[in-house]
């Protein structure tokens, strides 16, 4: 008997969120089972599951800018009643053709309350039919949860509503969930750590000698990036490591208007592009990174041993990428420098500090994506095995530790 698991996630602005989704997405597949993939934002340009899947994308919804205070539509267009409708209505046809053995919601209800107007209905209908599948919640190590006794209510209400598990993809001996939720105890029995979920080793390996000796600067999806790589450029005009190659990696959603400006001004030995998808392995011969601190590109980092220099995208109420390069920064992993503090002297010279460090790593458990698949397998296929565990039956038992090179 053939088994199915349907995904929901919705990216705003970054995408960290999609890119954790595919890769887990990718291993369930890898488990023998058939997945349905169910996207909300704006497309990924080429990017597609390593592992057949089949994808639904909803006509995209994206926060305006990197406030979150306002969304838009296809096109730039308003969030109506009829496009809320039509996308409810496009996820419920999927979850009946799907007919899943479980549904896996990436955010809510920590994040994404915006979008209940078709993640309520989700549910419902999962809650409604019989066999009833498995609902589980998918979050990576941090959540952005405001500190107000209500909310931490309804996510802990919601949670036992609706929820068989809470999957937490971190090592909670590095970041436990209650660093970034307090009232993580209150569904301590439903939360399950699987590791962090790295890149897989099956990645295209690309150009073999791409990112050799470079200084390479990332910044994910880009939408967020424009100071960070206008503030390299202006450190290696002002002579930072002229005697590497600087290559830039802009981001599929950096704006293009953005692009063009900078791709005018290049100076000798400088590369720019818009997105290498064998990034992983050029991090494993560059010279020194110079990124955000999104959780893809950190694992990125570490599994590549690189000596790195982060400037956490930290606007508005974001505390994410700040606590995660603080704990890195604290083991002398990396350099961190925070956005506020960004200029192209403090740039430099936090490279200078970087590229002259030994590479160090910590160990955290990053098997989270192989492991996540094995537990869903095993929540749908025997649901009593797993409920009679324990947290600690799925957290790395060394972690936390720095290991030098």
């Amino acid at each position: 008997m053939s088994v199915s698991v349907l995904f929901y996630v919705q990216h705003l602005l970054g995408i960290g969120h999609v890119q954790r989704t595919f890769r887990l997405a990718d291993a369930v597949a890898r488990e023998g089972i058939e997945v349905t993939l169910v996207s909300g934002g704006e497309p990924l340009r080429g990017r597609i599951c390593a592992e057949p899947a089949r994808i639904v994308q909803l006509p995209p919804i994206r926060a305006l800018d990197a406030t979150f205070k306002k969304f838009v539509g296809p096109n730039g267009g308003p969030i109506d009643k009829e496009l809320q409708e039509t996308r409810r209505d496009a996820l419920l046809a999927a979850f009946a053709s799907a007919g899943p053995d479980a549904v896996i919601i990436e955010a809510f209800p920590f994040g994404r309350r915006a979008f209940r107007f078709e993640i309520d209905p989700l549910i419902e209908a999962a809650r409604s039919r019989s066999p009833r599948p498995r609902i589980l919640c998918s979050v990576r190590d941090i959540v952005v949860v405001p500190d107000e006794a209500s909310r931490h209510l309804d996510i802990i209400d919601r949670v036992r509503a609706d929820f068989d598990f809470v999957l937490v993809h971190g090592d909670p001996v590095f970041i436990p969930l209650e660093a970034s939720f307090s009232a993580a105890w209150e569904i301590a029995d439903h939360v399950i750590y699987t590791g962090y979920i790295g890149d897989s080793d099956e990645a295209d390996r690309g150009d073999e000698a791409a990112g050799a000796n470079e200084v390479l600067v990332s910044v994910g999806g880009g939408a967020v990036g424009s100071a960070l790589l206008s503030t390299a450029l202006e450190a290696r005009r002002g002579g930072c490591l002229a005697s590497f190659t600087w290559h830039l990696i802009a981001g599929p959603n950096l704006p293009e208007q953005v692009f063009e400006t900078l791709a005018r001004a290049l100076p000798e030995d400088v590369i720019l592009e818009r997105y290498r998808r064998e990034f992983p392995r050029m991090l494993r011969r560059c010279r020194v990174s110079v990124s955000q601190a999104g959780y893809n590109t950190v694992l990125d980092i570490l599994a590549a041993r690189a000596r790195a220099v982060v400037v956490p995208f930290a606007s508005e109420r974001e505390t994410e990428q700040q606590l995660r390069a603080e704990r890195l920064s604290a083991c002398g992993v990396l350099q961190l420098l925070p956005e506020t503090q960004l200029t192209a002297s403090r740039l430099a010279h936090a490279l200078e500090r970087a590229i002259k460090c030994d590479p160090r790593t910590i160990s955290i458990d990053t098997d989270g994506a192989v492991r996540s698949a094995r537990l869903i397998a095993n929540i749908i296929r025997d649901p009593a095995s797993v409920s009679r565990r324990t947290n600690g039956d799925f957290v790395s038992p060394a972690a936390g530790c720095i290991i030098d090179t």
